[in-house]
């Protein structure tokens, strides 16, 4: 299946600021941050990314992980850091690397 735009064209000179979820403990689960960042990046794009992996997030201002997100038969590296710790509520910057992972 064709795509018209790749996702990652979509978002090369984009960041995602104000994106967020909620926590349980003291982290966000790499499963609940990366359905998070796929939500972000279909709301900017339109499109759902075919894949995207992520390892647990601290919720501490500052925190960062490095998420993997498959298009097609490209990865790209993507910044996720936290901006905003509020009780329960972890808010994050997200980044999409401008180049596949070689």
């Amino acid at each position: 299946m064709a795509r018209t735009v790749p996702i990652v064209l979509a978002l090369a000179l984009s960041a995602f600021a104000g994106c967020s979820a909620s926590v349980g403990s003291d982290s966000v689960s790499g499963n609940d941050l990366a359905k998070q960042v796929s939500s972000q990046l279909a709301k900017k794009v339109g499109q759902v990314p075919d894949k995207v992996t992520c390892p647990s997030l601290k919720a501490k201002v500052g925190a960062k992980a490095r998420c993997t997100l498959t298009d097609g038969a490209r990865e790209y590296g993507v910044s996720v850091t936290v901006t905003k710790v509020n009780g329960s509520d972890v808010n994050f910057d997200i980044q999409v690397d401008n180049t596949p992972k070689s």
